[in-house]
Order: structure tokens, then C-alpha cells, then sequence
């Protein structure tokens, strides 16, 4: 065998092997081969931080067959992912079996790095005529990080379990993107309601052709103020007596640009936005949609695209959509993120002509890779068509000492927002709460016209608190600070959900109990760790490191020397935390004492507040309003003895109904 080719997956040496041919052996790693140990710190403080790295148990066999069929090669192709966990995973292989003695033999074969961005026959071809040697540089960058956060777990959750409660960790990002969520926690309770009234005009054309709304929005020049019910009665019943006049109409065209191509984020943020997918399965999707071909690699924070994308994207629009949605020149993005990869390229479709129709008949594909699939490709088409243009009209109107305001917008071109039919007036990167302003198409009206008043409404509203954080909207908010990469917003948000310190409701995250007091622990004994900016500045040292401006070594030195004297203070003067008991109102049917919650292994449970004379506890059902389909019970949430979360009948055991899908 002259050529063995390695990768990460199945899936993907599959794919490439269809490309390569049979001169070609592809074998998969199964992903790391070598980590630090779970069960030890495995990293030498003492020796410059030297990680120890082992071949997990369950990796063995897998590197015992790389390593013999390594043996027979004459080159090796290491073809895993191009970012710095594939350029770790690319070092580890080819220490393991480049060694001599591993291999009972003094030769070596000949060992390439090849890179590519998409698994296409142009992009293989390109990237095994051109290949290049292991970049030390990005290894030294992931290894810092992994170094980094092993320092960070194993110094400062065995503090937690003594000062807070047995069983908890904490991680160097996960602690920071918890304190969001528990601080804007903090100001939804902190923040009062306050009152306030709007008054809406219905107005109508003298000759009854037509009518609009209109916002009264002044008294006697100044802008008017409402806080309560009588004040707003009180204005209906004067603006009533008025006559309405138009006093001007305003109108301009308005250009809507393309958003650009995704990157890893913006595809997580409208993957929740419009399919109400989590940033965990949006990526895993999208590994299945690249591993096969389909996409370009899905970890990126560039806006970058190559030449012939464009070229692709621009003829296709110029054939299948028609010239007049083409601009006369090709679009070009630029990234926002100062450490962007422009090597890199944005998250698009490797062959823009092959739509998510053709995709049905894949083996294997499912509906959620179709719907994921038809975003990538409608994002990237439209990023390269002609901009929207808008008629925006507004018209200001008289009533004595009043002036109200109407406004509306008709669209002339529909430019990029023609591929996406029904939603092209809904497509945004905006994942805040949804503005629900009316929207309408205003009559043509002309300025010193008299108009009637059909009605007048006075609106009660209240303030509200700044809305919890959505994957999405955090997701955003990490980047904005410069906390996290692409590769880590997903395991993030997973994290700080299985720890149970937040839960999700109506796809909105909660900070538990248990992660409002870990975020105030940390934010009174290890504030530096918690704070936004060094977290940002510390990603900036790794991005340094993959750059090779600096040594990850001495890094990582200038934070642990501190960070392990603040460990040992904080152990001898830290008193343990009283965590705030979460009541039921429920007797333990036991002993009469009260039902509190606890958070166990596999989350929340029931335990009597009697604890340890009475031993009683139960599961918290947690119901998600859908009845059983055998006998018609309710269906609440349960979970496995592994903490994977199943949908089952409160009947049980006299009714066996489970599924890991919430039923319909």
C-alpha cells in the first residue's frame, strides 16, 4: 500500500475515498487519540506545564490498527479538519506513528499535512498536490488552550465542592457566559414596571377610498408623555373634536443590502431564529452536511469567499434567478472579528447549482439537514444578488396642538429578498425579541389634504425587564465581547445546561439556583476569572500563539503563579455557601416534613427537607402539556440513569408508553 489517508470520522473518509480511488487507503481516527487523562490533572506544574497526554481506553485498539497499517505505507496523508483541534489531532497521530520503535522498524514513512476547506474533487486534488508539514503553531495554540482549562477544572472545582456543594466544576468560558445569563437574571428582577399609554388614529380619506393609522406623537411641539389611564381618556376625548390635516409627506427610496455569508455564529444565531435549532445540533447537522460534501467546513468566523464561489453563485443567479438580480460587480465581505481567518472561508454550499430538492433523494438525509441545508444555500446565493429597494413613506398629520405620525414601506425591487419568498420581509440576523410594530401600505395622500377621523384608540402598555438570553442572543453576545471561538460556542452552551447552573425554558436560558450562587462565589473570590475582558484578552493570547507571536509556555505561567495563590487564600478563608432552598409546599408522605428540590447527577429530584432521618425523595414531573397516546395520561419529562432526558406517562409502571421524541 503506497498511500494511507487519515481523518477524523467514518462519514468523512467515506466521502473522500470516492474521490481518491482506490489507490488510496482511507482510514478514520474516531476523532482524538490521545488526551489528557480524566482521572488525573495530567498536567506537570512543576515541569513547565508539560501536558500527559494517554491513548484513552477506548481508543486503544483503534491506534494499535492505525499504527500496523501505518507499517505498510510509504506516505501517510494526514487529512484532518483545518482548524487547531484538526492540526492537534494531526500532531498526535503522527507522533504516535511516526515513532520508530511503535513501529518496530528504524524507517519512517513519509508524513503530509493536506488541508482543505470543503470535501469537493477540485478542493482534494488541490490539496494533495499542494500539501504542507504539521503547523506547529496551531498545536501550540490548542494544546494552551486544553493546558489552560485543565488548570482552571481541576484547581477550582475540588474549591467548589468544599465551599458550595459536592459534585460541581467549573470551566474558564462556561463560568463567564453563566455570569451573563445570572446578571441579566439580576436585572429582570430588579426591574420595576412602569405604566404608560399610547394613543393610535384611525383615519380615513374624505373620499372613503381608503384609510391608515396614524401614532399621535405631540402636544403643542413637545413629545407627549402618557402614564396613565385617565391622562389617555382625556386626550381621546380632545383629539376627537379636531379636524386632521396632512401637513407633509415624506418619501425616499431605501436600499437593503444582503447580509453576508455565514460564519459559524451567525449560522448558529438564524439556525435558532428560524428553525429553533440549538447551537449543538445546528453543528452537528452541519459536520454530517460538510463530512459529506455538501457544505464548506462549518467552523469559521470569516466572511470570506473564494473567487470561483462567487463566479458559481454569480452565474447561477444570472441563469436561474435573471440578470436584472445580479449587480454589476461581485459582493465582498469583510469579517467584523479583528482575528478572523481570511484564509479561511465562509460556511457556504460546495456546488451552489445543487438545491436542497436534489438533497431529499440522499440516503440518510433527514429534514432537519434539508432545512439547515436550504438556509446555508439561500444566505449564500443572496449574498451575491442585487439589494431590495424600498418606497418609505412618512406622513406627519395635524389636529390642533397635536401631531401624529403614520409610516409605511413598499417594496419596488425585491433584489435579494426574492429567494426567499414568504419570509423575504422576515429574514434576519436580529435575534432579539420580535418588534411587532404594525406594518402598512399607505394610500397616496398629498400634503394640506383633510382627512377624518374613523376612530381613536388609547393603548395601555408597561416597560419590560431586558429579555433573557436565547442561545442565539448569547451566542452574539460572547462574540461582541470576544469571548469564545467558533469551535466552542456549542460545548459552552451544552456545558453550563448539563451542569444544571441553567435550564432552558421556552428556549430562553434560567440560571438555576445552584448557578446563581457558583457565579457569586466566583464573582467574590475569583473576579479575574470571571471578567469579560481578561476571558477576552486571554483568547487573544491563544489566537497570538496560533499566529506564533508568542510561546504558549510562559502564557500560561503568567496566569497559573497568581491563580494558584488565590486557590489556596480562598480555601482557608472562604466560609461555606448557604445555598438558598427552592420550596414545593408539598409533605413528604412519608414524614410530613416539606418536599424541597434538590439537583442530583441526572438534575432536579424531590428529597424530604428531613434529610438524612428521612430518606424519601421523588422525581419532579415536569410536564410538557401532551397526552399520552396509549391510555390518554399525561406525558412528563423524565431521564435515563445517564441523565439523557426521554419523554414518558406519568402512569407508569402501569403504563410502559416512553419516546425520545416529544409525542404529537
Amino acid at each position: 500500500m503506497n498511500n494511507l489517508v487519515i481523518v477524523e470520522s467514518p462519514t468523512k473518509s467515506k466521502t473522500l475515498q470516492k474521490f481518491l480511488g482506490s489507490g488510496y487507503r482511507v482510514e478514520a481516527s474516531m476523532g482524538h487519540i490521545r488526551d489528557l487523562p480524566k482521572s488525573d490533572f495530567g498536567v506537570d506544574t512543576e515541569n513547565d506545564f508539560e501536558p500527559k497526554y494517554i491513548i484513552p481506553r477506548d481508543k486503544k485498539k483503534r491506534v494499535n490498527e492505525l499504527k500496523k497499517t501505518a507499517q505498510n505505507a510509504k506516505t501517510i496523508w494526514l487529512a484532518t479538519d483545518p482548524d487547531r483541534e484538526g492540526e492537534a489531532i494531526a500532531w498526535h497521530i503522527s507522533e504516535l506513528i511516526s515513532n520508530p520503535e511503535a513501529q518496530n522498524s528504524k524507517s519512517r514513512p513519509n508524513i503530509h499535512r493536506v488541508v482543505f476547506h470543503e470535501i469537493t474533487e477540485e478542493a482534494i486534488k488541490q490539496a494533495f498536490d499542494y500539501p504542507r508539514s504539521i503547523n506547529i503553531k496551531l498545536v501550540d495554540a490548542q494544546q494552551a488552550r486544553r493546558v489552560l482549562d485543565r488548570l482552571v477544572g481541576y484547581k477550582l472545582s475540588p474549591l467548589l465542592w468544599k465551599k458550595v456543594k459536592r459534585g460541581l466544576s467549573a470551566g474558564r468560558v462556561q463560568s463567564v457566559a453563566l455570569r451573563l445569563i445570572v446578571e441579566r437574571e439580576k436585572e429582570i428582577i430588579a426591574f420595576k414596571t412602569e405604566e404608560y399609554w399610547t394613543i393610535e388614529a384611525l383615519l380615513e380619506k374624505q373620499d372613503k377610498s381608503a384609510s391608515f393609522y396614524a401614532e399621535v406623537l405631540e402636544k403643542d411641539g413637545k413629545k407627549i408623555t402618557i402614564s396613565n389611564q385617565s391622562q389617555a381618556e382625556g386626550h381621546a376625548e380632545e383629539l376627537k373634536k379636531l379636524d386632521y390635516q396632512i401637513e407633509k409627506v415624506t418619501q425616499k427610496q431605501v436600499k437593503r443590502y444582503p447580509y453576508p455569508p455565514f460564519t459559524t455564529s451567525t449560522l448558529q444565531q438564524t439556525a435558532a431564529f428560524k428553525l429553533g435549532m440549538s447551537a449543538k445540533k445546528t453543528m452537528s447537522i452541519a459536520q454530517a452536511l460538510y463530512e459529506r460534501g455538501f457544505i464548506t467546513y462549518m467552523r469559521t468566523d470569516s466572511v470570506n469567499l473564494s473567487v470561483s464561489a462567487v463566479s458559481a453563485a454569480r452565474k447561477y443567479i444570472g441563469q436561474e434567478i435573471g440578470s436584472k438580480y445580479l449587480p454589476a460587480s461581485p459582493r465582498v465581505y469583510k469579517s467584523k472579528s479583528k482575528n478572523a481567518q481570511e484564509a479561511h472561508e465562509a460556511v457556504r454550499p460546495t456546488n451552489v447549482g445543487f438545491k436542497s430538492e436534489q438533497l431529499k433523494s440522499v440516503e440518510g438525509i433527514t429534514r432537519d439537514h434539508l432545512r439547515l441545508y436550504e438556509l446555508i444555500w439561500k444566505r449564500f446565493v443572496a449574498c451575491q444578488m442585487s439589494e431590495a429597494i424600498l418606497d418609505q413613506t412618512s406622513v406627519d398629520v395635524t389636529a390642533g396642538s397635536y401631531k401624529l405620525r403614520a409610516s409605511g414601506s413598499v417594496i419596488k425591487f425585491e433584489g435579494w429578498l426574492k429567494i426567499f419568498g414568504k419570509d423575504a420581509q422576515d429574514v434576519s440576523e436580529d435575534t432579539t425579541e420580535e418588534k411587532k410594530s404594525k406594518s402598512q401600505v399607505l394610500p397616496s395622500l398629498s400634503d394640506g389634504e383633510m382627512v377624518d377621523l374613523e376612530q381613536i384608540t388609547p393603548q395601555q402598555h408597561f416597560t419590560q425587564p431586558p429579555p433573557r438570553y436565547s442561545e442565539a442572543t448569547l451566542i452574539k453576545k460572547l462574540e461582541e465581547l470576544g469571548i469564545g471561538r467558533p469551535s466552542t460556542y456549542a460545548p459552552i452552551l451544552s456545558t453550563i445546561v448539563e451542569r444544571f447552573y441553567v435550564e432552558k425554558e421556552k428556549k430562553k436560558l434560567i440560571p438555576t439556583n445552584l448557578g446563581m450562587t457558583v457565579t457569586e462565589f466566583l464573582l467574590e473570590y475569583f473576579s479575574d476569572i470571571v471578567d469579560y475582558s481578561f476571558t477576552a484578552q486571554m483568547e487573544d493570547n491563544l489566537d497570538d500563539i496560533a499566529k506564533g507571536e508568542r510561546q504558549w509556555k510562559p502564557i500560561i505561567r503568567e496566569f497559573f503563579t497568581p491563580f494558584e495563590k488565590k486557590i489556596e487564600q480562598t480555601s482557608e478563608v472562604a466560609q461555606k455557601v448557604q445555598m438558598e432552598i427552592e420550596h414545593t409546599g408539598r409533605m413528604c408522605p412519608k414524614c410530613g416534613k416539606e418536599l424541597i428540590v434538590r439537583i442530583g447527577r441526572f438534575g432536579k429530584f424531590l428529597a424530604c427537607s428531613g434529610f438524612p432521618e428521612c430518606k424519601h425523595t421523588e422525581s419532579v414531573e415536569e410536564k410538557v402539556n401532551v397526552k399520552c397516546p396509549d391510555c390518554g395520561g399525561e406525558i412528563i419529562i423524565r431521564k435515563t440513569k445517564r441523565g439523557k432526558t426521554f419523554y414518558g406517562c406519568k402512569n407508569w409502571p402501569g403504563c410502559k408508553f416512553a419516546s425520545w421524541t416529544k409525542p404529537k
